[in-house]
């Protein structure tokens, strides 16, 4: 089996009862339109963490509930990929596509994280083709703005310390 094309959604924040943010809604809906044009493999991300999901459930396993109810086949998915950070990210989900012989990936996410998931997965899936989409968000909240600084300082530590996976 061939695989053209796998679609990784990145993973944002939940609440602790489960319910997907405005951030990974935004992430998931623009998933579900580009599935709909073209039915692609997707990939899921995000374990747990304090900063992101403290649910009983795998923020990965929420993102694919959400698909699966918009009308997404079980088997349109591979295994998930239970991340902590954006460097996990890529570290989890290399280690899922090492499975398949994948030839690209189409890594969707918000436009404020681009710059460092580049920095990151360009390094840690180097062997992949890819292509990132970054969704704009339409309502600027102080979580948005919060979340913009704390990449500006993670691109700052990668690049003055390297990145360690």
């Amino acid at each position: 089996m061939h695989i053209h094309e796998v679609l990784v959604v990145l993973g944002s924040p939940n609440s602790p009862d489960g319910q997907l943010g405005p951030i990974a809604l935004d992430r998931v809906n623009y998933c579900w339109e580009l599935f709909q044009k073209q039915a692609r493999l997707i990939l899921c991300t995000g374990g747990f963490g304090a900063h992101f999901n403290t649910s009983p459930w795998s923020h990965a396993s929420l993102l694919k509930n959400e698909l699966v109810a918009k009308g997404v086949s079980e088997h349109a998915f591979l295994p998930l990929a239970l991340s902590a950070n954006t460097v996990d990210d890529a570290v989890k989900s290399k280690a899922v596509l090492m499975d398949y012989p994948v030839e690209s990936l189409l890594i969707i996410t918000s436009a404020y994280h681009i710059p460092r998931v580049e920095l990151v997965f360009d390094e840690i899936l180097s062997n992949f083709s890819k292509q990132y989409i970054g969704i704009e968000h339409l309502v600027e909240t102080p979580e948005i703005k919060a979340l913009r600084a704390h990449e500006l300082k993670a691109i700052e530590e990668i690049k003055l310390n390297g990145l360690y996976y």
